[in-house]
């Protein structure tokens, strides 16, 4: 579960727009205001299709599940070394090379139990930046490590029960960077200067309940976000006493689909997400002073997504939408151009993923649906790409699938965007019908303020592999289609939501593809809550269930969610319900799988972390007790060492393993046998003998 907000969350700007640092900072970049665009072009990537064929062998889980052989690629800002993350000792770390040679590389961290996950170039290209948690804790700790000074891991901010968090990089102050940490008062985080070189921190003010900020280019703090009890945001900015005022509110309605994406290097002009007086969360320019708002993309279906900005001039050069697939509204013609030339290079949907401060050198990926990641260094002077690596050589020749875009309507008429993929044996064609009905997964996103996309995806390869049809639904309340379509999820746990989930399944039994008496529901976090909703709540239309780390309570959930959430309440309790009301929890109570427990009938799987912060251990061990109570059988799998997901190689492999041989009980389908758990912290607290192969593995 997440309390995903635009307004705390930032856009996903792409690695364009920072030049070699990270996606989340969130100022753009440095140089004159944008010029007006020019007339925006639409670029589609063309697809790839061909990658192994069709075969009833099984796929390893160790394939499919492993670690990367080299991904996350990025260069320095100044062009001179590539960075990425890479396997030592089994555990992934950063690694670093010379540019032009890359036999070279050197791993420059050296964690030994959890991979590092998120990482990035400092602006001074002296520095790697990481964080890193302990047993999922998501008490993330800040780390440098100094590439001039014999590759040194240094902690530069940290403290026990404490999260650390980066609010800005810029190329203008490139020794430097801000942070966030709440030490002070866990429910919010200070924002403090930090110089990497020597370590030195300058706290810039205390945090007064904001829920983030947003730096310019000089790394000043020009505004912050502000949660309303009414389910609204305010963005705020402060006056020469320090005192804040408002200066847009954004209505409940529209938080969802509005987000306020950073300041160009002018200082002068925000860059905006907006959705207000529209349906669709667009693209603007906002000029502070005047308090005019530009109009640079919009899509009439989708919210902009993703945004490509010149590393120094701070143009915004393509704007993304995603609403079936990704589509980007080119702005800038070299960029246009430039794309053009990389798709003839190589087959699948381009992104640019870094790129240094001149713009002489990016590093591209082409992905597809059975093409996960390959990278290449693309010199836009020369007009000349290289194929770097890809970043899992060992899925090349495998019998992967195709992944079909589908649109099912809900029963009022919504469209619910799903991705399907189908065994490649029932579908020899790849029209994405099968010659008969198939055992089926209706595999459920978290958040639930999220959504799923097409492209590569290994659990959909899986299942598919084993033998099962495969369909992920975007119910109400996924995000990036409208505000319309998010809102309609306000109040609808266990509802509508549920419902959606219903009809995707009724859509695809109707039209041949799932097979009514065979259907089983899977996910995590929200969609473990949506598991369990499916075998409580509707106990006979599923087959069986797969729930990981989902909440089985509503209201002890909420009680119990990490204190920096602080500004998400008055957002839960609008569009989840109000738990400090008897009104609100009466409706709670009765949305909650707990309560009715007693329903379930179906087999059930549940795998849960132990260190969970978001959906408390408790959650899962509640539904277990109930059903031990009543009699029904349950198989709950517990990682000692894991939170919300499973992020060790040794801990995903025994999941999966076990999740792969409970659906072969259940649905009919193929598995590969369980060999042992080494490594993993995998316990079975009950119900081993419901899943083929575990007797004597675990304890």
């Amino acid at each position: 579960m997440s309390p995903r907000n635009p307004l705390l969350v930032p856009l996903s700007i792409s690695m364009l727009a920072l030049g070699a640092c990270c996606a989340s900072a969130p100022s753009v970049s440095e140089a004159a205001t944008p010029e007006p665009a020019p007339t925006p072009t639409e670029v589609t990537p063309p697809p790839v299709w061909a990658v192994g064929t069709p075969s009833e062998s099984l796929i390893p889980r160790e394939v499919l599940f492993g670690d990367p052989e080299r991904t996350r690629v990025n260069v320095s800002p100044d062009g001179k070394h590539l960075a990425w993350l890479a396997p030592r000792d089994g555990v992934l770390n950063v690694w670093v090379a010379p540019i032009g040679d890359l036999a070279k590389a050197r791993a420059v961290t050296a964690d030994q139990t959890r991979p590092v996950r998120r990482y990035l170039w400092a602006f001074d290209s002296r520095h790697i930046l990481y964080l890193q948690d302990k047993g999922g804790d998501e008490n993330f700790r800040l780390f440098k490590v100094d590439l001039q000074g014999g590759d040194a891991v240094v902690e530069l901010a940290g403290a026990d029960g404490a999260r650390v968090e980066l609010f800005g990089a810029s190329s203008r102050k490139p020794g430097e960077i801000v942070i966030g940490i709440n030490d002070r008062d866990a429910r919010w985080h200070d924002p403090w200067r930090v110089e990497l070189a020597t370590g030195k921190r300058d706290k810039l003010m205390d945090n007064q309940g904001h829920a983030g900020f947003v730096l310019d280019e000089d790394l000043k703090v020009r505004l912050g976000i502000k949660a309303r009890a009414d389910g609204g945001m305010d963005v705020e900015a402060p006056d020469k006493s320090g005192a804040w005022a408002t200066i847009k509110a954004i209505a409940h309605e529209d938080v969802m689909t509005t987000e306020v994406v950073g300041f160009d290097p002018s200082g002068k002009n925000v860059y905006l997400i907006d959705s207000t007086g529209r349906d669709t969360g667009a693209f603007y320019m906002w000029n502070l002073a005047k308090d005019e708002k530009k109009l640079i993309a919009e899509h009439p279906k989708a919210d902009a997504s993703e945004i490509l900005v010149h590393p120094t001039k701070g143009t915004v050069e393509a704007v993304a939408f995603t609403w079936d697939k990704r589509r980007w509204t080119v702005l800038d013609k070299g960029v246009a151009k430039d794309l053009e030339t990389l798709g003839a290079v190589h087959e699948g949907e381009i992104d640019v993923v870094s790129r240094t401060l001149d713009d002489r050198t990016w590093i591209v990926v082409f992905k597809d649906d059975r093409q996960p990641a390959v990278y290449y260094r693309f010199d836009r002077k020369d007009k000349k790409a290289t194929r770097l690596f890809t970043a899992y050589p060992q899925l090349e020749g495998q019998p992967l699938v195709k992944m079909h875009a589908v649109v099912p309507k809900a029963r009022d008429g919504l469209e619910l965007v799903s991705y399907l993929s189908l065994p490649p044996e029932s579908d020899p064609d790849g029209d994405g019908k099968p010659d008969k009905a198939q055992p089926t997964i209706l595999l459920v996103h978290g958040g639930p303020w999220a959504r799923d996309n097409w492209g590569y995806n290994p659990l959909h390869q899986l299942l598919a592999n084993r033998g099962y049809a495969v369909l992920s639904v975007n119910f109400r309340g996924s995000t990036g289609f409208g505000k319309a379509f998010v809102n309609a999820s306000d109040m609808q746990w266990g509802k509508a939501m549920h419902d959606d989930l219903l009809d995707a399944v009724s859509w695809a039994v109707e039209g041949g593809i799932a097979d009514k008496n065979a259907t089983c529901i899977m996910g995590g976090s929200y969609g473990g809550y949506a598991t369990l909703v499916g075998l409580s709540m509707t106990p006979d239309v599923f087959a069986c269930g797969v729930d990981i780390v989902g909440p089985s309570n509503i209201i002890t959930l909420l009680e119990a969610i990490p204190p920096y959430w602080a500004s998400a309440v008055a957002l839960f309790k609008q569009r989840v319900g109000d738990w400090t009301t008897p009104e609100g929890r009466a409706m709670l109570t009765e949305r909650s799988p707990l309560t009715h427990a007693a329903q379930i009938k179906k087999p059930l799987l549940i795998a849960q972390g132990a260190n969970d912060p978001r959906v408390k251990q408790a959650e899962s061990d509640r539904i277990v007790s109930a059903m031990q109570q009543n009699g029904i059988p349950v198989s709950y799998a517990l990682f000692a060492d894991e939170g919300h997901g499973f992020a060790r190689l040794e801990n995903r492999l025994a999941f999966f393993a076990v999740t792969e041989a409970f659906l072969s009980a259940h649905l009919g389908g193929r598995y590969q046998p369980v060999k042992g758990f080494s490594g993993s912290s995998i316990a079975i607290k009950t119900g081993a003998e419901g899943i083929p192969g575990l007797e004597g593995l675990v304890p």
